[in-house]
């Protein structure tokens, strides 16, 4: 009988399958964005910019996130409560910081005169609307089940311990601030 249960393959969680499916389907749709972007380039009337300032600060803001919300994890797992309650509040503050700088980063290119929509917009800047918006609104995604996390974890009535909740946001969280980097790279050098 011990063999039996020695050899049972561990089975992975639905909610983090289901997270896997979902990142794979969203790296699907960026790498379709960034195509679009290269080929979409070539184009006479291409604009070329540079990205403001503010993208790096948001950059390193979406890193320290995932650097939080890992350690908050770590927390979690060792019932250090206290720490763990400090560390995903951190993490949801950051990520609004995050789409808070990105926005500023918006404005600051209207007030250089490249403007993103309308008339007077190019491909170039539209597409790099279009391309941050959605990783925008995916970041909003995770800063929703971390402040639902973060309601939990100073919710006294229920006592649950179990780490896959947070498991599944911390994999998401990390996702995100990658697809950034990726983007950030994307966007300063490969571009």
């Amino acid at each position: 009988m011990a063999t039996a249960s020695s050899n049972e393959i561990k089975r992975i969680h639905p909610h983090k399958f289901t997270l896997w499916v979902a990142m794979g389907s969203i790296v699907m749709m960026f790498a379709g964005l960034t195509s679009a972007y290269i080929v979409k380039k070539n184009q006479a009337n291409w604009l070329e910019f540079s990205l403001p300032g503010v993208f790096w600060y948001s950059t390193f803001v979406i890193i320290a996130s995932s650097i939080s919300i890992h350690l908050a994890l770590k927390s979690f797992k060792a019932r250090e409560m206290s720490r763990y309650r400090l560390l995903i509040t951190i993490t949801a503050a950051l990520g609004v910081l995050f789409m808070t700088l990105q926005t500023i980063g918006f404005f600051s290119l209207e007030a250089r005169n490249i403007h993103l929509t309308g008339p007077n917009s190019n491909a170039a800047s539209s597409f790099l609307l279009v391309i941050t918006l959605l990783h925008m609104l995916h970041v909003l995604g995770g800063v929703i089940a971390i402040l639902v996390t973060f309601l939990r974890a100073f919710n006294t009535k229920s006592k649950s311990y179990s780490s896959v909740p947070i498991e599944v946001i911390s994999t998401y969280w990390h996702f995100v601030d990658i697809l950034w980097i990726y983007l950030f790279i994307f966007f300063n050098w490969l571009r």
